[in-house]
């Protein structure tokens, strides 16, 4: 790989970007803020699409599609919900082009400007409501429980790969019910699924909690979510459910029939997580070696890779990693044959190693005659012989410790920063020197959550569902306070 790795500690901003860059991920396009996801970083996410959709069908949920435009005029219907949203919104003014008549391309056709202007979609909330009202007259029509798979359009001025950009692909959930209690149940249900898929899929610790009201999704009455800690000590929000209440019903009068007779407004919840999923397992696991991928999620779980000097010397070792791909599959395991006669052996490792596959397995002709092999471990970088005899079920048990072992290693990162404070002092000294989560007390009050987070960028990242009640003193105010949150400088 014929390229300078920059680490971690020397520039960790530059890590990632070099990180997606040179691992295929991802690249800028010729449109500014948004991305073209490659091959590579596609099939992580397809992955991620590939579990998330069995979770979601395995709690009741179907897939659906509802229209990329939204009329301007349902932005204005839920005050919050376009105040959250106006300053991102793509606006579509116009429907047609023409050539220009002085000979210079095209211009947009001033005849063609549209009667209502059309705002490609931030998020679906309001195009959803507005078809629910026709789907929804009874009790019997409830509950609805819709997922979709979508791309949207959210202006950013600064643009990250993967963790920001103007474009990105997410899903998003929208469930319609007959009571609070079931929307709130749902809601609590896909914060949980969440979770489970983050710590058990992607390997990445997370903390499950409530968003503060300055925190809270446009238009929601609530926004929990589940927070994840990088490699540099920053949090990044990784998945949100909010329980919407009767915002959005209201809005668009989506009323049903109870069991009693009685109109009643339906009650709602959403929840989604996105592209930005693929920008937190590099920063999760990930060295100044490249990426380094769990195995739940690897797009190639192993990789094999000949070392020969003679053309009977390749046929026969292809043969067998032909044989042991096909053990290897029929047990579930995604397999490479990295069989490319234009690229030396040197660097096929050091490429599968920088784009963290896994395991790597090499095999020479003296391999060939011990019938042995190499098998180089991309987490902890150790290798060993292993006898080719049994090694589909070795490399079967190995992975689930593969993953085991970089969802402890992220576990006891993230525990080992999170820092309990009590005083100011304390709490900027934690922020500089031991960046990470924050457990700290704040009186309640948005005034003083604002004012921290003028004053050191940190921002309330969530209060835990686990928390207890304790009695203390806010960090800034003095005033009273009954219980800890979690502070963080976050992406």
């Amino acid at each position: 790989m014929g390229f300078d790795k920059i680490t971690r500690k020397e520039d960790y901003s530059a890590w990632y970007n070099e990180i997606v860059k040179n691992a295929d991920l991802a690249e800028h396009s010729a449109v500014k803020g948004c991305m073209v996801i490659k091959p590579y970083g596609y099939a992580i996410w397809e992955g991620m699409q590939q579990k998330l959709d069995f979770m979601f069908k395995e709690t009741g949920h179907s897939n659906a599609y509802f229209p990329l435009l939204i009329p301007k005029s349902f932005l204005s219907k839920e005050a919050a919900h376009v105040d959250g949203f106006a300053k991102e919104c793509a606006v579509v003014t116009h429907y047609r082009l023409k050539n220009d008549p002085n000979g210079k391309g095209v211009i947009v056709d001033p005849d063609a400007k549209l009667e209502e202007e059309l705002i490609i979609r931030p998020t679906s909330e309001t195009v959803i409501w507005s078809t629910y009202k026709n789907w929804i007259q009874s009790y019997r029509d409830l509950p609805i429980l819709l997922n979709q798979w979508a791309n949207v359009m959210r202006w950013e001025m600064r643009t990250r790969l993967f963790l920001r950009t103007s474009e990105f692909l997410w899903q998003e959930g929208h469930t319609a019910h007959a009571t609070k209690e079931e929307a709130l149940a749902e809601t609590v249900q896909m914060l949980e699924v969440y979770a489970d898929f983050a710590e058990n899929f992607l390997g990445v610790p997370v903390i499950k909690g409530v968003k503060t009201p300055n925190e809270r999704f446009a238009g929601a009455e609530e926004t929990f979510c589940i927070e994840g800690l990088m490699q540099d000590g920053k949090a990044l929000q990784m998945g949100t459910s909010h329980f919407l209440g009767q915002n959005f019903a209201k809005a668009f009068d989506v009323k049903f029939q109870s069991k009693e007779g009685k109109m009643e407004y339906v009650w709602a919840s959403s929840w989604g997580v996105s592209t930005r999923l693929v920008g937190a397992l590099i920063m999760a696991h990930s060295d100044d070696d490249g990426l380094v991928l769990p195995p739940n999620i690897a797009p190639i779980q192993v990789v094999m890779v000949p070392i020969y000097k003679t053309e009977e010397e390749r046929n026969a070792i292809l043969d067998y990693f032909k044989s042991l791909k096909k053990e290897l599959s029929s047990l579930n395991i995604r397999v490479k044959i990295d069989d490319r006669d234009t690229h030396k052996p040197g660097f096929k490792f050091a490429e599968w190693e920088y784009k963290g596959v896994p395991l790597r397995i090499a095999v020479g002709p003296r391999d060939m005659q011990n019938q042995t092999v190499e098998l180089a471990r991309r987490d902890t970088k150790t290798k060993e012989t292993f006898n080719q005899d049994g090694l589909a079920n070795y490399i079967h048990g190995l992975l689930p410790k593969i993953q085991e072992s970089l969802y402890l290693k992220a576990k006891t990162f993230r525990d080992e920063r999170i820092i309990e404070v009590n005083t100011w002092d304390e709490f900027v000294h934690a922020l500089d020197h031991t960046p990470g989560f924050i457990s700290a007390h704040w009186d309640g009050s948005p005034e003083t959550e604002q004012a921290i987070k003028d004053k050191t960028k940190a921002t309330i990242r969530c209060i835990p569902l686990e928390n207890k009640l304790e009695e203390g003193k806010c960090i800034l105010t003095g005033n009273k306070s009954s219980q800890r949150v979690l502070f963080a400088r976050a992406y």
